[in-house]
Formats: structure tokens, sequence, C-alpha cells
């Protein structure tokens, strides 16, 4: 293809405008961080990024279009922070350094953290997404080694809730009342509620958990006979599927 094709063409000026979006948003950024969501304006934006306030309309499509893609920005952001482990040594260690870091990339980017999380619908952002699949992986890690207090869905709901109340909490009080200690508290606070520092089942995989449960069974008051007779059946299965 020759160096005037209209393939060149084209990847250039998608390349091009690749660069402007992202020179946008980052101008976008540094506004929200000096002087407030209130300042990032279409005009505003577009004056510090040098461009006319058309190109903003053109690349974003509005003023909401622009503030959904510097969410998108920082949950990516916040995502490329993250160290992920697929068999960290200990999983509740794992879990508390993981909230340790949402906690403090809310505290060093206030603003940006405050709208990425100000409205329901960015959770459906491609890097949020990433990111709650890496908090999943580590909740079912504790779930699999029998450390998980409750479901893997409302161990995420606390855990979420929690670093963003600790965040949101810390940054409306004044600087001379922000203690340490809130933070800390937090933590552990939901840690406790959302695993077991013991774990439920000794033996991992499904043969230690069925042997547990079968051991706990006859106190299962809810079940009939008839189907605590049939679920035994299941466990005795299962529990000895690891001996063939």
């Amino acid at each position: 293809m020759s160096p005037g094709s209209p393939g060149r063409e084209s990847d250039a000026a998608a390349t091009g405008r690749e660069q402007t979006r992202r020179r946008v948003i980052e101008v976008a950024i540094d506004l929200l961080a000096r002087e407030g969501r209130d300042a990032v304006t279409t005009r505003a934006v577009a004056v510090a990024a040098g461009l006319q306030a058309p190109a903003i309309y053109r690349l974003f499509g509005d003023k909401d279009g622009l503030l959904d893609a510097v969410a998108e920005y920082g949950f990516a952001a916040f995502l490329a922070a993250k160290h992920v482990d697929p068999d960290p040594p200990d999983p509740i260690e794992d879990l508390s350094a993981g909230w340790d870091l949402a906690v403090e990339f809310g505290l060093a980017n206030p603003a940006l953290y405050t709208l990425m999380y100000s409205e329901p619908t960015r959770a459906a952002s491609a890097a949020h997404k990433a990111g709650m699949e890496i908090l999943m992986g580590r909740i079912r890690r504790l779930a699999v080694g029998g450390r998980l207090r409750v479901d893997e869905e409302l161990a995420a709901m606390i855990i979420h809730a929690t670093a963003r109340g600790a965040v949101l909490t810390w940054l409306s009080l004044p600087e001379e009342r922000r203690d340490p200690a809130l933070l800390t508290t937090l933590r552990e606070s939901m840690l406790a509620a959302v695993t077991n520092r013991q774990p439920a089942v000794r033996e991992a995989g499904p043969a230690g958990a069925a042997r547990a449960l079968r051991a706990a069974l006859p106190e299962q008051t809810p079940l009939s006979d008839a189907e605590r007779h049939l679920l035994s059946e299941w466990l005795d299965r299962l529990a000895a599927d690891d001996r063939r």
C-alpha cells in the first residue's frame, strides 16, 4: 500500500483522534483535581486542550460523555495499579492488601474517585468490570479455602461498601479530625464480617467440604428426613471421590 493510500490515512487519522482524546481526558482530570467537578465544562476543557469546543462534542458527545470517559480512565488507572497474585500464600492478607490499595487510590485522587463512584451507571465500564473480576477471584479463593463467612455476592458488597465509605468519610472530615484508626478499624471490621481466620474446612477441595458438611448434617433441622438422606448420599459420593 502506498504512503498516500486511504488505508494509511485512515490509520493515521484514528491514531491522531485517540491521542487527542487522551489529551482531552488528561486535561479534564487536571481541571477536576485543581478546581472540582463544576470546573470541568466543555468550554474550559477545550480551551485548556487547545481545541475548539465542537471537537469535544465530536469526541465525547457531550459533557456527560466526557465525564464518563474520565471515570473510565480512573478505573483503568486503578486497575493498572493492582498486583494480582493467582495463588497468594495468605488469601486474607491478600484481600486486606487489596482493600488498602483501593482506599489509598481514593485518598490520593479524591476528585477523580468521587466522580468514579458518584453514579451507579459507571459500574458498567470495562475497567470496572475487570477490577470486579479480580475482587471476585480473591473472594472465590477464600470460599474454596473455607475462609469465607458469608456468600460471595454479599462479601463483594461489604468489601466495596467499607472501602468507599472509608474514602468518602475521610474526605468529608476536616484534616485535623482525620484519624488513621478510622481506616484500620473499617478494614478490620470488613475482614471480621467477611472472613474466618481459621478455615471452616480443613481440607481443600470439594471432598473436604463434603466431609465437613456431612459431619454437621444431623444438626441441619430445616431438612426433612428424605432430604437429609438424599444429601447424605450425595456427600458420601463427593467425599469418596478423591480416594479413587
